[in-house]
C-alpha cells in the first residue's frame, strides 16, 4: 500500500494526528491515527513522498523532521484548505483535503522557516508582548492618576520625561497609599524598559552579524528591528515571483473586487503579516520627517505623492516601494543604490 502512495495529507494536533495518503490517480489508500510518539517513526519508515501539511502551530518543525528523512514537505495556509473540506468537518477530513490541496499544480505553499529564523521570530513574539505590555502598563497610570487629578499627555516620551515630576510635585493631590501605589507601578514600568532594551540590544547585535540584514539596513526606511523581522518572516525570498508578489503577501496592495470585467480596486488589503506590515509603514512614516532636506529621485517622487495624495497614502506607498526593494535585494543578492540629482 505505502509503495501505491505518492502523496500523503496530516492533520498536525498536539496529542493525536490524522494521515491520509493518495496515489497518483486520487485515491485514499490510507488512513490512520496515530499518537505524537508514533508519527515520526512511521514517517521514517515511508519511501520518499510530497507530505502536506496546514501552516499552524509547529508545522515548520516537524516539516523539518520530515525533511531530514527525504520527504518534500509542503505547508499550506489554512484559508486554502477549507475549499477542500467536505462536510461534516472532521480531523480525518482535514488530513484528506491536505492531501488533496497539497496536488493542486496552482496551490501557492508557505516556505518552511529555518530553527534560526525561528530563534529571530521568538524575540519578535517576545518584543512585541513586551510592548504590548507597556503601552496598557502606561494607560492605566495615567487613567488613575487621572483620576486624583494628575493630568499626563499621551506619548511614551512624554511619560518618560513627566511621571517622576508630576508625583514628586503633585504629591499634595495623593494619599499614602496611592503614592506607595503609583510609584510601584513606576518600578513596573523601569522593569519592561530594561526588558525591552535586552531584546532590542539582541536584535541590533544580529542584525549587524548578518550581511543579508546589513543590506537591508542601507534601505530608507529600514532598521534593525525591521531587517531581522523580514529575515524571520521569508527563508527565501525568490519563492515570490517578483516584488509585487512579496508586497501583496505582506497586504500593502489594494484589494481586488472585480466583476463584470470591470476591475474594482478597494483600499488596502492588509492581508499576510501584521507585525511586519506594521514596521514596513512605521519606517515609511519616519523617512517623510526628512523629505523636504533631500533631493534624490527618490524624494522628489514622494514630494510630489504627498502633495497629491497626503502624508498617510504617501506612507503606505513608500512602505510598498521599500517591500519590493526588500525583496530585490534579497533576491537578486543586490545592494541598494540611490538615484541621485545630476
Amino acid at each position: 500500500m505505502t509503495q501505491q502512495m505518492s502523496v500523503l495529507g496530516i492533520d498536525i494536533a498536539k496529542l493525536v494526528f490524522h494521515v491520509v495518503g493518495m496515489d497518483d490517480t486520487g485515491h485514499v489508500v490510507l488512513r490512520k491515527r496515530l499518537a505524537r510518539s508514533e508519527l515520526l517513526p512511521f514517517i521514517a519508515k515511508l519511501p520518499p513522498l510530497r507530505i502536506g501539511m496546514e501552516a499552524c502551530g509547529s508545522a515548520h518543525y516537524w516539516a523539518r523532521c520530515f525533511r531530514e528523512h527525504g520527504h518534500d514537505v509542503r505547508l499550506i495556509a489554512p484559508q486554502f484548505i477549507k475549499a477542500y473540506v467536505k462536510s461534516p468537518k472532521n480531523d480525518a477530513r482535514d488530513a484528506e483535503a491536505i492531501c488533496e490541496a497539497v496536488t493542486r499544480p496552482t496551490m501557492r505553499f508557505v516556505p518552511i522557516k529555518r530553527i534560526e529564523q525561528q530563534d529571530l521570530q521568538a524575540l519578535h513574539r517576545i518584543r512585541e508582548r513586551l510592548i504590548k505590555a507597556r503601552t496598557a502598563l502606561v494607560n492605566e497610570i495615567r487613567g488613575l492618576l487621572n483620576e486624583y487629578g494628575i493630568v499626563l499627555p499621551q506619548s511614551i516620551t512624554k511619560f518618560r520625561t513627566l511621571i517622576v515630576s508630576k508625583l514628586q510635585n503633585e504629591q499634595a493631590k495623593l494619599t499614602a497609599l496611592s503614592t506607595e501605589v503609583f510609584w510601584q507601578l513606576y518600578e513596573e514600568f523601569l522593569n519592561l524598559e530594561k526588558r525591552l532594551a535586552y531584546y532590542d540590544k539582541k536584535l541590533v547585535a544580529m542584525a549587524q552579524a548578518h550581511p543579508e540584514c546589513q543590506r537591508l539596513q542601507t534601505i530608507p526606511g529600514i532598521g534593525p528591528i525591521s531587517a531581522t523581522a523580514i529575515l524571520a518572516a521569508i527563508s527565501d525570498a525568490t519563492q515570490f515571483k517578483n516584488g509585487r508578489q512579496f508586497a501583496a503577501w505582506l497586504g500593502l496592495v489594494p484589494r481586488e473586487h472585480s466583476t463584470g470585467g470591470k476591475p474594482r480596486l478597494l483600499g488596502i488589503s492588509k492581508r499576510g503579516d501584521s507585525y511586519l506590515r506594521k514596521l514596513f509603514v512605521h519606517g515609511a512614516r519616519a523617512t517623510l520627517r526628512w523629505v523636504d532636506s533631500k533631493h534624490d529621485e527618490r524624494n522628489r517622487w514622494l514630494k510630489a505623492l504627498i502633495a497629491r495624495r497626503g502624508k498617510n497614502r504617501a506612507a503606505v506607498a513608500l512602505a510598498n516601494k521599500n517591500a519590493r526593494i526588500a525583496w530585490a535585494l534579497l533576491a537578486h543578492n543586490q545592494e541598494y543604490r540611490v538615484k541621485t540629482v545630476v
